[in-house]
């Protein structure tokens, strides 16, 4: 710690900010000075790159927070200097992805013969290269959304780590990349947190299109194959089958006496009962992708912990806030846990981790009004892309 009576700090705050009063911090307090009073500037995020420029070469770093309607801005010994992430590893697992990819594509279409040697097994691999191509345009725009933003806003970011997962349904469980350095404020996080979800959906959507148009509607077998799935729907998910077919699929081939409306809230949020003897839309292989696209997204736009949509409503609302709503969040994924026992998982991973936020180093600086616009359109596109009951699938035995 600097010692008082060799203050080299204070001429440096004085410059950005009205000071009120001087709390030389301990060890165990864990900072060297808190300083409170009102920064000059409005421009905030101005005033934080000018003093962490100054700190930098003392290897101390600024924190900007609100204490008791004060400006508050906290020195903290250290630097963060992030080291060069080994690329190969990216390299090598897109490769593998890819190739997971294409033979879960291959495997989606059943006109496939399975290969009986290793040149039929190449080009059974390569015919899967529609879904592969389909899904990892969604997702690699998704990841390259977060990096491009993040390299925009000079915070250090790596670049995607893509996850094959073979013989899965989409032979991947996606991709991340990682923050090297935390955020510089609010603005920086909302802005990296929602590019992805927003690239993605860019892609997703014209991908779900064209495979809608590839897929023919028809009817659904009274007596259904064992392992048999049916996709979830999510609100925009009806509304692109709607809008290619003309009509909203799956089509029951009858209401059991329910009004329409009732049938669809009920379908929509259980999956049941299974339409039978109705049609559908039998997915090809690029629909089956745009749709794990939408799926994706909304997986993401959870409101919780380092999710992007977690990133979306901390910003929006605050860490005490959030800390409220968790609750909320997981008794409502316990509850969809009866209809696709799949949220108790995510319910478990968010009671684990979803606790912990991206703790901006500037906490003065608020979105302004492009960005809350912004903020609240991932809430919306949350809302359409959401699918209550991703899968429904016939047990094997």
């Amino acid at each position: 710690m600097l010692p008082v009576e060799n203050d080299q700090l204070t001429p440096l705050v004085s410059r950005i900010m009205r000071i009120e009063d001087v709390t030389w911090g301990e060890q165990k307090q864990g900072f060297i000075v808190r300083y409170r009073g009102r920064i000059y500037n409005e421009d905030t995020p101005a005033a934080y790159d000018d003093l962490a420029q100054a700190l930098r070469p003392l290897e101390i770093t600024p924190l900007f927070r609100l204490e008791e309607g004060r400006h508050a801005v906290i020195l903290v010994e250290g630097v963060v200097h992030t080291k060069p992430s080994k690329k190969w590893v990216n390299v090598v697992l897109f490769i593998l992805t890819v190739f997971s990819v294409m033979l879960t594509g291959a495997l989606f279409s059943p006109a496939q013969a399975l290969p009986s040697n290793p040149v039929e097994g190449l080009r059974f691999v390569l015919s899967g290269w529609p879904f592969a191509a389909a899904l990892l345009a969604i997702l690699t725009a998704h990841e390259f959304g977060h990096y491009l933003v993040g390299r925009y806003h000079k915070t250090d970011v790596t670049l995607p780590y893509f996850i094959p997962f073979p013989f899965s349904y989409f032979g991947t469980m996606g991709a991340f990349i990682q923050l090297k350095e935390p955020p510089k404020n609010r603005r920086t996080l909302l802005d990296i947190g929602i590019a992805g979800p927003l690239a993605g959906l860019v892609v997703a959507i014209p991908v779900l299109i064209l495979g809608l148009a590839l897929s023919p509607v028809q009817q659904i077998p009274l007596t259904l194959p064992e392992g048999q799935i049916f996709e979830g729907n999510s609100i925009l998910y009806l509304l692109l089958k709607y809008l290619v077919h003309g009509q909203m699929l799956p089509q029951p081939a009858g209401y059991s006496g329910l009004q329409p409306a009732i049938y669809w809230l009920r379908y929509f949020f259980t999956g049941a009962p299974l339409p039978t003897g109705g049609y559908d839309v039998s997915l090809h292989p690029v629909a089956w992708a745009g749709w794990a696209g939408l799926l994706v997204t909304a997986l993401n736009l959870i409101p919780a912990g380092q999710l992007d949509g977690g990133h979306v409503l901390y910003v929006l609302l605050g860490g005490k806030r959030m800390r409220s709503i968790l609750p909320i969040i997981l008794g409502a994924l316990v509850l969809l846990g009866v209809v696709w026992n799949g949220w108790w998982l995510w319910a478990f991973l968010i009671f684990a981790f979803g606790r912990f936020h991206a703790e901006p180093l500037d906490q003065i600086t608020t979105l302004d009004a492009r960005r809350k616009a912004v903020a609240i359109l991932g809430i919306i596109v949350f809302i359409l892309v959401f699918t209550p009951v991703p899968l429904v699938s016939l047990p094997l035995f």
